[in-house]
């Protein structure tokens, strides 16, 4: 930790969202996670799915010493008194069998409700069950896993370039997200879907993640919040004292500002 990162002033949330980490694979932006942790607090922890990669580990191990130290920090933050709620998702299915039991003090669940200070319920879920691809074509869904792996190691490749003339992190497949009419179909099309169930069962809103896509929007009057990920985006979405909920984009070097999108002013733009 550089002397300019420990001048960025620590922050307390009421709830801090976190998803798609991918502990186990190459991609892992862990040493940026545990920046993030040392610096951001929470009365309430929900890591919202894919935190470790089950599908990666299966094909080959890797779990280097920066992954075990993110683990650390959620397992010291549930000692300290933070409610950690450990919502399973698709990458880590093989901890579905021990859904509503408590390891050590780390809640598991396959879904939770989540109260917010203004008294709004919202459904915290990974979102794989949303994603048709994923729930009935999982042959697809790993072959994508496979496409998406060699796509990240072209993205550090070309970062490693960027790099070398100051430049600053780039996502490729996150462009692409943007640029590709499938893609964003796709992301719509996933959105509509947990938006309906919303409705159906009376929530207020959702939080998720799976599909790496940090976003907080109104969807017909249900509140959609999306954490993102940490292999590309690194993103959190945090809720105040007073239940406004923002998208914290943790930066490449930590000691910049993190930045921060208000909920209220995503809605207004």
């Amino acid at each position: 930790m550089t002397r300019e990162c420990m001048q960025y002033k620590p922050q307390h949330y009421r709830t801090i969202f976190l998803s798609d980490i991918h502990l186990g694979t190459r991609g892992c932006q862990a040493e940026r996670l545990t920046a993030f942790l040392k610096f951001h607090t929470c009365d309430r922890l929900y890591l919202v799915g894919d935190i470790i990669d089950g599908w990666r580990l299966k094909s080959g191990f890797y779990w280097p010493q920066s992954h075990s130290n993110v683990m650390r920090r959620f397992l010291t933050a549930s000692k300290r008194g933070t409610e950690v709620v450990y919502v399973t998702g698709n990458h880590d299915e093989f901890l579905r069998r021990y859904a509503d039991m408590q390891l050590g003090n780390v809640q598991v669940v396959n879904r939770a409700k989540h109260v917010t200070a203004d008294g709004s319920e919202l459904l915290v879920v990974h979102g794989d069950e949303f994603d048709v691809i994923t729930r009935y074509h999982r042959w697809i869904a790993f072959a994508g896993d496979i496409g998406y792996s060699l796509l990240l190691r072209l993205n550090r490749y070309i970062n490693s370039i960027r790099r070398k003339f100051g430049l600053g992190h780039w996502s490729l497949s996150a462009w692409l997200k943007y640029k590709v009419k499938r893609a964003v179909s796709y992301i719509s099309e996933f959105e509509a879907a947990i938006a309906r169930r919303c409705r159906i069962e009376g929530f207020d809103g959702v939080v998720c993640g799976h599909i790496h896509h940090a976003e907080i929007t109104d969807l017909e009057g249900v509140r959609y919040m999306n954490c993102g990920d940490w292999v590309e985006s690194c993103t959190a979405l945090v809720e105040d004292e007073d239940g406004t909920f923002s998208i914290v984009h943790w930066p490449e070097m930590p000691q910049l500002p993190a930045q921060v999108v208000p909920f209220r002013e995503r809605l207004r733009a």
